[in-house]
């Protein structure tokens, strides 16, 4: 029996849009299969189980977004220019996929070692140099003195919980899904100048 690639996307697809909203414990095969229109039997066939099938998805989520973050760390550019950049890959990545950062924050709540070793980016994080560069701007004043991981949650923070909390200010504010969209463009602008701002002072 030859593999129908089309059907391992399809059951790839089912298995994320199911991961995403009910966690691994919270579905079953037969479930992914009945999203993706087809029988267990063929689930099992194409991916041999459940776990393999969830740590497919968490990798594959992961990638996308650690890619947006490293690809930008890698590059030649000015602190500023990267952290422009991050700004506005993790706004386009999240609007892309909105489920990404609760569902990451799900997952780790359960504190499933499986899920926590796709977490392991310190490899690439040194590999980008960029905690030299950040030393470096700091130490010639052209970069506010504040710790890495500040750095990062000030960036984060201001990135994802727009997306965390649309359900919330949707319904406080009446807002519609089109409307949502627009306040998150111009939420961007208003977050990227407000790092920019913070972070090199000088500027």
């Amino acid at each position: 029996m030859e593999k129908d690639l089309s059907a391992e996307v399809k059951i790839l697809e089912a298995a994320r849009h199911i991961f995403v909203e009910k966690g691994f414990n919270g579905c079953s095969s037969r479930e992914i299969a009945k999203e993706a229109g087809m029988n267990v039997a063929l689930v099992n066939y194409y991916f041999k189980s459940k776990e393999n099938l969830f740590q497919l998805v968490v990798s594959s989520i992961m990638k996308e977004f650690a890619h947006s973050i490293f690809e930008v760390f890698k590059s030649d550019l000015s602190l500023e220019q990267k952290t422009r950049i991050l700004i506005e890959n993790e706004f386009d990545l999240l609007s892309r996929h909105p489920e990404i950062p609760s569902f990451i924050i799900g997952e780790l709540n359960k504190k499933d070692q499986n899920f926590l070793q796709c977490l392991d980016f310190e490899n690439e994080i040194e590999k980008a140099s960029i905690h030299k560069q950040v030393s470096k701007a700091q130490d010639n004043g052209e970069m506010r003195k504040i710790d890495f991981v500040n750095i990062m949650l000030l960036i984060m923070a201001n990135c994802h919980f727009p997306f965390l909390a649309k359900p919330m200010i949707q319904t406080v504010h009446s807002v519609t899904d089109t409307q949502y969209q627009d306040y998150l463009k111009i939420h961007k602008q208003y977050v990227t100048e407000m790092v920019i701002n913070y972070l090199f002072p000088t500027k």
